[in-house]
């Protein structure tokens, strides 16, 4: 017993970790098979992918990109891979993606909507990204009128006499706000849509006559696809936001006329359909317009997309304000800030931080809901997938079309959605 020691005097050689302790098989066994009821909803998981990978699989797998018509699809299939065998025609993608993304604008002037794409990535960038000089906040500015001047065409004084409302707003606002803040306010909201309705086309004509430079002019029903969703879906984003927290505001306001006019804006809009708001736009505001007064469909259709989404937004908007305790709002009266120098600094950025799921969540429906303008007669890629199965040399093919447009839509929705997680994580301040 003298001899034994009880006391390790030789150290051991480091082993490796057991393989079910580390790597996959530790995540495996933790998430997918930790229980009978995990691992038997694993187990249907597996099964329910396997029928669908052998049922899809081959059919991909066969796939034909060089066709003029459904039979040649077909015919080419069964001459590779035996008779009665099926594969996916994406010949019909590769004849018709032009026509599906940007419906009926003329192809030699397909380079518009494309710079006009280049573009609005370009104005995104300091909006999106602190790292971009914020100098091109200018240009964001100004993108809207650039992006309908390439689009639609026309004289360029049109979108620059559109802008010059907006300095039309600020001095109005800047002049009566000493007098009463309230009727600065109003007056900067009234000032530029009277610019708008009598003075922005006559000054824009008077720049033409004096300095003529401009685009070939098209109409809407020249728009279409992919082009036409995009045009409204990032315009109804790029506007209802601010309109949506300035509704926020509105119906948070202690003035019994502010107050009222925002809750039933909100709930007037929100209690309605979109789809019916779009048959308004299409057929009925032509009856409230002055005889001879040409709205174009696709700015009605915008005006009221962007109605529609900002009711929502400033019910988002609102659920982030009510979130920050009273003590944000005490701490701003303290620093001494005003009522705009309290929003713009504290109250808003947080409650915009709150609310980046649900504003995000809005976005992508709005985007989706684009389709519906189908409607009302619009081409929107649905539409447009409708017409190339009505013809004689596709009709009858379905998958290969609803698979190209679904993948559209996830390459423009699927970035917005990963945005959201970006931002929530760099705004992210607690450490839980």
């Amino acid at each position: 017993m003298a001899d034994t020691a009880f006391v390790r005097d030789k150290m051991l050689a480091p082993q490796k970790a057991p393989s079910s302790e580390v790597g996959a098989l530790r995540w495996m066994r933790e998430n997918l098979f930790s229980g009978p009821l995990n691992t038997i909803l694993t187990l249907a998981a597996l099964y329910f992918v396997y029928v669908i990978v052998a049922t899809i699989g081959p059919w991909l797998s066969r796939s034909v990109w060089n066709a003029s018509t459904l039979q040649e699809c077909r015919a080419i299939v069964e001459a590779s891979f035996g008779e009665g065998k099926k594969g996916a025609c994406f010949a019909v993608i590769n004849e018709r993606w032009q026509q599906i993304i940007f419906g009926f604008y003329p192809r030699d002037l397909y380079w518009r909507p494309t710079l006009t794409m280049v573009l609005m990535l370009v104005a995104l960038g300091p909006v999106l990204f602190t790292w971009v000089p914020r100098k091109l906040l200018w240009f964001s500015f100004a993108f809207p009128a650039v992006a309908f001047w390439l689009l639609w065409g026309g004289t360029v004084w049109l979108p620059v006499a559109i802008l010059l409302a907006f300095g039309v707003a600020y001095a109005a606002y800047r002049v009566l706000t000493p007098v009463n803040g309230l009727l600065g306010i109003v007056a900067a909201i009234i000032a530029p849509i009277l610019y708008w309705l009598y003075l922005c086309a006559p000054l824009a004509n008077v720049l033409e006559t004096a300095l003529p430079f401009g685009l070939r002019t098209l109409q809407s029903h020249e728009f279409g696809g992919f082009l036409l969703s995009s045009v409204i879906g990032v315009s109804g984003i790029a506007f209802s936001l601010p309109l949506g927290i300035l509704l926020a505001l509105g119906r948070q306001s202690d003035l019994f006329v502010v107050k009222t006019t925002c809750v039933a804006f909100i709930e007037g809009f929100r209690g309605v359909p979109l789809i019916t708001l779009l048959f308004v736009a299409s057929l009925l505001l032509n009856y409230f317009l002055p005889p001879g007064t040409e709205f174009d469909v696709i700015l009605r259709v915008i005006i009221m997309v962007t109605i529609f989404s900002a009711a929502y937004m400033a019910e988002v908007v609102r659920g982030g304000l009510a979130a920050l305790p009273r003590g944000q709002y005490e701490a701003a009266d303290a620093l001494g800030l005003d009522y705009w120098q309290a929003q713009r600094l504290i109250i808003m950025p947080q409650a915009l931080k709150v609310s980046i799921p649900g504003i995000v969540g809005n976005f992508i429906g709005l985007f989706k809901d684009t389709t519906l303008v189908s409607f009302i007669s619009l081409q929107d890629p649905l539409q447009l997938v409708a017409s190339i199965r009505a013809n004689q040399e596709w009709n009858g093919i379905y998958w290969e079309l609803f698979i190209f447009v679904g993948l559209l839509f996830f390459a423009f929705c699927f970035p917005m959605s990963r945005y959201s997680m970006y931002l929530e994580r760099k705004l992210k301040t607690d450490h839980r």
